[in-house]
């Protein structure tokens, strides 16, 4: 049976609310509603929830109405909502040691346009491996001790609860960082190698690779990369090769001809 007065004094309430209208329609002409109940009974808990939420604002808008226009420009005493939405540990027994985050720190990234976004991810990977469990919560609590400056206030503009895993954080970092502007130049300098004068075999293979490793997401095939570094070569150093190679590299399969370059170097 529905409490009679309940329902009196919820139509009483929301008579004096600009949503009554409303509200009597959803709640006396919805053909769904009367589907799924029989009697209004059913529908009386989710109107106490709907008044609740009403109350709830209607203080709000209250507290904010009493608010002078000094407390508006004050900056907030409130502590800040966190960038990062952190996992749950399983069993409490999460503690990174300090000396692991004086490690981190001692290897910041800044944000300069000369410095390697990618390098940063691999040491700060490198360092926060040392502590085994619980990966994913040791890279996302100790990522933001690894930046200061224009990355540090990167970080900060994050919009609150953006980040949810690791994965989110590496490539928002990169996309900041490493724009594709850059991509494409580094692409560029991959596929248009050539080696200098003067420079031996060696040298040459290893700044081929280093050039590789800025842009790890190239998207060149293995194939590819030794068919360009070869091509780079000088027709002294392609005898070279060739000689090395008993004819030609060409002949060789991907794996045989970077290996044969690998001996060589």
């Amino acid at each position: 049976m529905i409490n009679f007065f309940l329902v009196i004094r919820i139509f009483l309430f929301f008579s004096l609310t600009t949503s009554f209208s409303l509200f009597t329609i959803n709640f006396l002409g919805s053909s769904s509603f009367m589907r799924r109940s029989e009697s209004l009974g059913d529908f009386v808990p989710e109107i106490e929830r709907f008044l609740h939420k009403r109350k709830r604002v209607a203080r709000n808008n209250i507290a904010m109405a009493e608010r002078t226009l000094k407390e508006y420009a004050t900056p907030s005493t409130e502590e800040a909502q966190a960038i990062i939405v952190y996992l749950t540990v399983e069993g409490n027994n999460f503690e990174i040691k300090p000396a692991l985050l004086n490690l981190v720190q001692q290897n910041q990234f800044s944000g300069s346009p000369i410095e390697d976004p990618n390098l940063h991810i691999s040491t700060f990977l490198r360092l926060s491996g040392t502590l085994k469990a619980n990966q994913e919560v040791v890279r996302l609590h100790l990522f933001r001790f690894s930046l200061r400056d224009r990355a540090s206030a990167w970080f900060h503009s994050l919009e609150v609860g953006s980040i949810t895993s690791w994965d989110q954080m590496r490539q928002a970092f990169l996309a900041r960082f490493f724009l594709p502007s850059k991509t494409a130049k580094l692409k560029d300098q991959i596929t248009r190698f050539n080696q200098k004068d003067g420079e031996s075999l060696y040298d040459a293979w290893e700044r081929f690779k280093e050039m590789l490793r800025l842009c790890p997401h190239h998207g060149l095939e293995k194939w590819h990369i030794v068919h360009t570094f070869y091509n780079g070569l000088s027709y002294t150093t392609k005898m070279t090769v060739d000689a090395a190679a008993g004819g030609a590299l060409m002949n060789k399969n991907y794996t045989e001809a970077y290996a044969l370059i690998e001996d060589m170097a």
